[in-house]
């Protein structure tokens, strides 16, 4: 199916795209440092969305994940090469794919969320006081307008940015990176650690507020799916390449000829006879027969099939 779409829409696919991303963020820095106020219609907020902006759809890619330092400057740059080395591996099609299910993913679970909750306020399943830490007040269009700026504030590319990392730890266990430039750490410890930074990012949100808890669970399940996914799929190809390889070496030892105790290496089933016996003998497997059952040129049509 995969491979259907692509050739299709793989000659639509964005070359280099984690430089865009970058530039995307480079943008998002200087609106912010110029124009803060212009800078808050970009962010993704299902409660304004839902009112006529539609465009925060979009824009909210624009948004950095970190405030700007040199830690971040580093961080993106590594980000790039890493973006850069994965594209290399899978294709420039497959990389779009990636990154944009990532974000396709994010705004869909942050609509899923906020329409969820609206509706359990809506029914009274949630009360203004299960949302005070949100807003003060028993105005329901409030704990609406609040709750949706809070969904949004959740949102950004941070953890779409981590699924590359991730996927890069997978594919390359054993590469090291400079841990502060000195020391060699391998990849696959990078990766572990950035799982647990995320578990424990969850455990913090659900000790401030089991609600916020939730919608970060969620957010962060949404924006993590598509690494998931490549998880889950790596792990089907390679059980899949695994049984060929045991089929491929089965199908080696039964068309390979057994090395007996005198030497020979074939044996008529019904005489008994070896090459060694009679060097121009022929012998032959019979398809008919179950097993490798072989046998001489005088017995291979005159046997009866076992």
């Amino acid at each position: 199916m995969t491979s259907k779409f692509e050739r299709k829409f793989g000659k639509y696919a964005v070359q280099n795209l984690p430089l865009y991303l970058i530039l995307g963020y480079v943008i998002g820095y200087i609106i912010q440092i110029i124009n803060p106020e212009m800078y808050e219609y970009l962010s993704f907020d299902p409660f304004m969305i839902c009112r006529g902006q539609v465009w925060r759809i979009i824009t909210w890619i624009l948004s950095p994940p970190m405030e700007l330092g040199i830690f971040t400057i580093i961080m993106l740059i590594l980000y790039y090469q890493l973006g850069r080395g994965l594209e290399s591996v899978w294709g420039t099609y497959r990389f779009n794919v990636y990154i944009f299910s990532g974000m396709i993913f994010t705004m869909i679970g942050a609509m899923l969320l906020y329409l969820i909750l609206y509706l359990m306020i809506h029914a009274g399943i949630l009360f203004p006081a299960d949302m005070a830490w949100m807003v003060s007040g028993n105005n329901q269009d409030m704990l609406y307008r609040s709750l949706g700026a809070i969904i949004g504030n959740c949102v950004s590319t941070y953890y779409i940015n981590m699924s590359i990392f991730l996927a890069y730890a997978i594919t390359y266990p054993q590469e090291r990176l400079l841990l502060y430039f000195l020391i060699p750490v391998r990849m696959k410890w990078f990766g572990i650690l950035y799982g647990v930074l995320i578990l424990v990012n969850v455990y913090d949100a659900f000790r401030a507020n089991t609600l916020y808890g939730i919608i970060i669970l969620v957010l962060v399940f949404a924006s993590l799916l598509n690494f998931i996914l490549y998880m889950l799929k790596r792990k089907n190809l390679g059980k899949q390449q695994k049984k060929r390889r045991q089929e491929y070496r089965q199908s080696i030892r039964r068309a390979a000829p057994v090395m007996r105790e005198n030497g020979a290496r074939h044996k008529c089933v019904v005489c008994g006879r070896t090459e060694l016996d009679d060097p121009n003998l022929t012998f032959r497997y019979c398809s008919k027969c179950s097993g490798n059952k072989e046998y001489c040129q005088d017995h291979l049509f005159t046997h009866e099939h076992k």
